[in-house]
């Protein structure tokens, strides 16, 4: 049976590989992935300012090197859904990204500490966030509610008094928001993402 904290361990684990600070964590970091559906890689590498003449196959566990030598995007298609790592912006330019019908989801983690998940469809935000606290009053978006249906089972850290006595961590409510981005996606988030093969693209010069 996979630990609460799976997935949030796996992409650390999957990130920092050897010969990086011992104490980086995904804050440190300053993590963001963003999943959309609905457009082709074209049209994203557009948004992206990628130059898709540089593609070239590469694993999740090679973009933070390739990342800061030459500013390399991992890219990744499964399911009908582009993944990018890193995406930074969220909020209006994660809208902007749906425009068209399509749909998108945003994980952001940044040095202060913060976090969020963002679900925005045909240039709107549906839902967001913070998935260290998404209680009903930090919720936000025209359908705050929209994605309860798929959290079951998930854990976050809530202030309801069913995990007083069991407290939700950090590593297991990211972990709870990466199942959540696989259960959207139709995907599973460790075997299709994290450790597949894909691609990285250079930026447009």
């Amino acid at each position: 049976m996979r630990s609460p904290t799976y997935l949030h361990d796996l992409l650390v684990a999957t990130l920092f590989t050897e010969g990086l600070d011992a104490e980086m964590d995904l804050w440190a970091l300053g993590f963001s992935a963003m999943w959309v559906q609905g457009a082709d890689l074209g049209s994203l590498a557009r948004t992206f300012h990628l130059d898709l003449a540089t593609r070239t196959p590469c694993h999740l566990s090679e973009i933070l090197d390739h990342n800061i030598d030459d500013g390399s995007t991992w890219v990744a298609e499964v399911n009908g859904w582009i993944g990018v790592v890193p995406a930074h912006g969220h909020g209006e330019f994660l809208c902007s990204v749906t425009e068209g019908g399509r749909q998108a989801l945003g994980l952001h983690m940044d040095i202060t500490g913060n976090a969020y998940f963002e679900y925005a469809r045909d240039g709107r935000m549906v839902v967001s966030f913070d998935p260290l606290s998404p209680d009903d009053w930090r919720r936000s978006g025209d359908d705050p509610h929209a994605l309860d249906r798929l959290m079951d089972g998930l854990r976050f850290e809530i202030s309801d008094d069913d995990v007083r006595d069991n407290p939700v961590e950090d590593p297991e409510s990211i972990s709870s928001a990466l199942a959540l981005i696989g259960r959207v996606t139709e995907t599973d988030i460790a075997t299709d993402w994290f450790l597949a093969r894909h691609s990285r693209i250079r930026p447009a010069s």
